[in-house]
């Protein structure tokens, strides 16, 4: 049986590689795909999300939510891995569909259509969702499960030396996601930086003649390019597929339940995920978190969904 997702990101090369994935997979439906700010600003992130999908023209089409910007507005960005708008060297020209709903509206009405039935994934900093506690408390019980990709555990951090992007963004949200009473589950960078491909994936991606090919060949190559300028680095992480991997197959995944917050008023800490890992802990469990996964065969998951994609494209 299928499973109705949300699909809440902030395109982003890795949030597309993630949307390509997910919404050719016949495991999942994926009712809608909302923005949010914070690879890039919120305008940009609803235009990258509009361009994706339409370059991709899946066969069912989500509907699609507005990113606002966040009441705290983060100066941080992630354009320098990125590039200028978030996709690297693609370029769509999409225009922006009138009376777009803003994304947490959109949420709402369709938790309320189907209570107790969406895995909300949050690929981006978790501000949409946390204004939807804040306007629309009644649809926390609505929700079945969410999913955050984002955080530390023990790892390092990827936007500071110990807070993650997406949680360092919004860490005022983030604390609220992670104080709400819903069911969570966390992919922090300790799993997901590990699930990290070599410029053969280029090789292996669905031919330029297909959408999901014409897509993941543009941004890509520009994705290995900058983390090899940028970071010395020759692998690539994809830690956004790997949180859809984990909505599909999660038991290619090792979990443990923990209690987790976030700081949010640090100088050095904004965002940095807190764990209560004491001999005799005093906050109350409030999610699960991986802690470990069968890399090679996530990998082999992730890019078997990307050549499914480029089959059905």
């Amino acid at each position: 049986m299928e499973r109705k997702i949300i699909i809440d990101c902030d395109p982003g090369i890795d949030d597309a590689v993630a949307l390509t994935a997910a919404l050719f997979d016949p495991r999942i439906n994926v009712l809608a795909v909302t923005a949010t700010a914070g690879t890039v600003k919120a305008d940009l992130a609803t235009s990258n999300v509009g361009a994706i999908i339409s370059t991709l023209d899946p066969p069912l089409y989500p509907r699609i939510g507005k990113a606002s910007p966040p009441d705290d507005a983060s100066v941080t960005n992630d354009k320098f891995l990125n590039g200028a708008h978030g996709l690297g060297d693609f370029s769509a020209g999409v225009t922006e569909r009138q009376h777009t709903p803003n994304s947490e509206k959109v949420i709402a009405e369709l938790l309320r259509q189907y209570p107790g039935e969406i895995t909300l994934v949050c690929l981006g900093p978790l501000t949409n969702l946390a204004r939807l506690y804040q306007r629309d408390p009644a649809v926390i019980t609505l929700i079945d499960k969410v999913v955050i990709s984002g955080g530390a555990y023990r790892a390092a951090g990827n936007a500071t030396p110990v807070a993650e992007f997406n949680l360092h963004f919004d860490p005022v949200a983030a604390s609220d996601v992670f104080a709400s009473p819903t069911t969570k589950s966390l992919l922090p960078l300790d799993v997901t930086s590990k699930i990290a491909f070599g410029l053969e994936l280029l090789d292996q991606l669905p031919p330029e003649s297909t959408a999901a090919g014409t897509l993941l060949r543009q941004i890509l190559p520009y994705a290995f390019r900058v983390a090899h300028q940028r970071l010395g680095r020759e692998l690539l992480p994809l830690q956004d597929a790997t949180t859809i991997a984990a909505v599909v197959e999660p038991e290619l995944f090792e979990w443990s339940e923990m209690a987790g917050r976030v700081e949010t008023d640090g100088t050095l800490t904004r965002g940095m995920c807190v764990f209560d890992r004491r001999l005799r802990p005093e906050w109350n469990v409030n999610m699960e978190v991986a802690v470990a996964a069968d890399v090679e065969v996530v990998k082999r998951s992730v890019l078997r969904s990307l050549r499914f994609a480029g089959q059905h494209s």
